[in-house]
């Protein structure tokens, strides 16, 4: 007998626990959730430096195949133990290898949260001098590193972010979480389609949606995979805790196979239309210079605000697009601090509001400490990075594969597939199982092995991403 078959009858045991009112809350919190910075400025720029249409199929490939193994994996987890991820390691075994690896889920979003509140104060600043209509200041390219240069001003706009964000889970599951995403979600669609049909009709716009929307097979190489493969670690909120805990507040009437195919759909989606907002405006903007189509992290920032510029419309369309990036950061930076604040909860014995505290304490910290690594903290360097982007290393190229590996073992070695599929099978058909079976039995350790060891490598100079 596997370790864990007989935890059965303990798994619910335990304190009442919060929970989603039906299947569409959940629905929208875990799309708010993948629906990020990770979608908005990451995925656009990936896909412009590493082939456009062919990184794009290359991803819709990966995130139908691996990233829904996983996905179904963490959610199938949560539901069966209603715990956040220590809680749910530790239904199943006691050992250090489950504390180990619950722990791990556990601690990676509060470590992204504190640094991703960072870049959501940098969004807010943005959108504010939009809506005072300081649209030739921000297309100066120093304004940038002017403003995160000067510390405590990026300061100021991070605590504002963050005080937001614990406002939401003060409030609950219910009347914060899912509140706020059903009105967030639906808003930031209806401003992402206008957003991307207007890029989408700027003069010598249209040879950037062919780079972005046609696969060239001449451009793909081995690298497309492996940041393809990252992106959907991050767009996905893979290996966050975060399905772990959202999948312990759902009933066991929820269609787990239908909620995840509505949340890949939902990502997807927007995924697609941040590309189309950003990659056929540069695009126009550029004539397709393949140096400020690959900028990077300075194109949210700099790039795109020189976009603008150069537009009859700049300012409306500066006001629309940063109002956008502020929705998703929000839906994104509450369900990663509420990962924190469930585990908190279940493993402290915390009312939410002591866990809430705690969890904005933890931000306030690591936040500020990123907030002021490129002004006053600037000369603290970590391994040659700034504390932001160390935080961003840490969490995302080692962490996050390692907590991956971590469920793959639980749900193959432990608890079963069986097990796993009977749980799902409570209230869906299951139609993918074989392809979930295999994919987490074989295919799905390789992939995040080639993740990690690429990351590494990368780090220490050895291969060029």
């Amino acid at each position: 007998m596997r370790e864990g078959e007989n935890t059965g009858a303990l798994l619910h045991v335990g304190r009442a626990r919060s929970s989603f009112s039906g299947k569409m809350g959940y629905v929208l919190a875990v799309a708010g959730s993948a629906v990020g910075l990770g979608n908005i400025w990451r995925f656009p720029y990936l896909a412009a430096k590493y082939g456009g249409g062919i990184f794009l199929l290359v991803y819709l490939i990966l995130m139908m195949t691996f990233g829904y193994a996983l996905i179904v994996s963490e959610t199938a987890l949560g539901r069966m133990t209603k715990k956040s991820p220590v809680g749910a390691f530790g239904a199943f075994g006691k050992g250090i290898a489950f504390r180990l690896g619950g722990w791990i889920n556990a601690v990676i979003p509060m470590l992204i949260v504190p640094y991703y509140s960072v870049i959501g104060g940098w969004v807010t600043k943005y959108l504010f001098e939009y809506l005072k209509g300081n649209t030739a200041a921000l297309a100066d390219g120093d304004y940038f590193t002017g403003f995160i240069g000067e510390g405590f001003s990026a300061e100021l706009w991070f605590l504002l972010f963050s005080l937001v964000v614990l406002a939401v889970l003060f409030a609950g599951v219910k009347q914060g979480v899912e509140r706020v995403s059903k009105v967030m979600m639906p808003v930031l669609v209806i401003l992402a389609v206008f957003v991307a049909g207007y890029s989408m009709t700027r003069p010598g716009a249209f040879e950037g949606v062919k780079y972005f929307l046609v696969p060239k097979f001449e451009d793909f190489s081995w690298m497309t995979v492996v940041a393809a493969m990252g992106q959907m670690f991050y767009s996905l909120s893979i290996a966050m805790g975060i399905l772990y805990t959202y999948g312990s507040y759902i009933k066991e009437d929820v269609d787990i196979e239908k909620s995840t195919n509505q949340v890949e759909i939902f990502d997807t989606a927007i995924a697609m239309l941040a590309g189309l907002m950003i990659i056929p405006a540069v695009f126009a903007f550029s004539g397709g210079e393949p140096e400020t189509l690959q900028a990077g992290p300075s194109l949210m920032f700099i790039t795109i605000p020189k976009v603008f510029a150069s537009m009859g419309f700049g300012t409306g369309a500066g006001v629309m697009f940063f109002l956008l990036v502020l929705l998703a950061a929000l839906t994104s930076a509450i369900s990663l601090a509420e990962s924190g604040v469930s585990t908190f909860e279940d493993q402290l014995g915390w009312n939410r509001h002591k866990a809430t505290l705690l969890m904005g304490g933890i931000i306030l910290a690591f936040g500020s400490a990123s907030a002021l690594g490129f002004g006053v903290l600037d000369f603290v360097k970590i391994l040659g990075m700034s504390i932001l982007d160390f935080f961003d290393f840490l969490t995302n190229s080692l962490l996050m594969p390692v907590a991956a590996l971590a469920t793959c073992f639980l749900v193959t070695r432990v608890a079963g597939l069986d097990r796993i599929a009977k749980e799902v099978e409570q209230s869906s058909r299951f139609r993918r199982k074989g392809m979930y079976c295999l994919f987490m039995r074989f295919l799905a350790p390789v992939c995040i092995a080639v993740i990690l060891l690429s990351s590494i490598a990368s780090v220490l100079g050895w291969i060029s991403m």
